[in-house]
């Protein structure tokens, strides 16, 4: 139990400082471009479409009909935010970042434990290196980050695809970093470069009112912020399990096998 206990307070306080701190940064790189984005997001229908009537029950068919509740927004006008919205856009930030890190904290330290490898502050930065490959920088080769207004596909399609390139990508890294037979490594390997070579979902016509280079600016803000988040989780969870994990030759159940580094 104390081990359990251990394990759990070492993944807390990771998860709380790696989602605080991410929560600062974007404040200051991915906030102001997804706010600059949203001026982009609705559109004013042509002068011929929005003053033709339409029939009663028909349902309305421009983007700025169906999103829209108030005064048509031009592109580039930009958003009116209250205080109200802004403090409860920066409180969900920061409710989001601190859920994913200690959730993401409890994965990196119960991987820890199960290797049975002796683990500091270098080593856990280590490990969170490999999460941020795994989780953010392999699936972003095949779906970036992307901001409001930027075409996608399906949510389901491209939640699954990231899904299996985050597993596969997990998996790879772990082959190359403990497995010593070659035909283990070779599977692993293709099961991290087979989403891949399938390709992600993407909808028919990639055109989107967003500028391309305010797009690029927000894929490197939030490969920045993911690889500081999984830079600080990773090495205060290593930190703070330095005195738990022992090295596999003290643990039986945790011994490698043959065929296994």
């Amino acid at each position: 139990m104390d081990l359990i206990r251990r394990l759990f307070t070492a993944a807390l306080v990771a998860g709380v400082l790696s989602g605080t701190a991410a929560s600062v940064v974007q404040q200051a790189t991915t906030v102001p471009l997804i706010l600059e984005a949203e001026k982009y997001e609705v559109v004013t229908p042509p002068p011929a479409t929005a003053a033709a009537p339409t029939p009663a029950g028909t349902p309305a068919t421009s983007h700025a009909e169906g999103h829209q509740h108030g005064p048509v927004r031009e592109v580039g006008e930009g958003v009116p935010v209250t205080l109200d919205e802004a403090m409860q856009r920066i409180g969900l930030t920061i409710a989001a970042n601190l859920i994913a890190g200690v959730a993401y904290a409890l994965l990196l330290a119960a991987a820890i434990l199960l290797a049975g490898r002796p683990v500091d502050a270098r080593r856990g930065l280590v490990w969170g290196m490999g999460g941020f490959v795994a989780v953010s920088l392999a699936p972003s080769f095949g779906l970036a980050p992307e901001l409001p207004g930027m075409a996608g596909a399906e949510l389901e399609l491209r939640q699954l695809w990231w899904l299996s390139a985050a597993a596969g990508a997990g998996v790879g890294i772990a082959a190359l970093a403990f497995a010593r037979n070659r035909l283990v490594i070779a599977v692993a390997v293709l099961a991290a470069a087979l989403p891949h070579l399938i390709g992600a979902p993407h909808p028919e016509s990639a055109e989107g009112a967003v500028p391309a280079e305010l797009a690029a600016r927000f894929v490197t803000a939030s490969l920045g912020s993911a690889a500081l988040f999984w830079a600080i989780l990773g090495s205060v969870c290593g930190w703070l399990m330095s005195g738990v994990v022992e090295p596999a030759e003290r643990h039986p159940a945790l011994r490698v096998q043959p065929g296994a580094r």
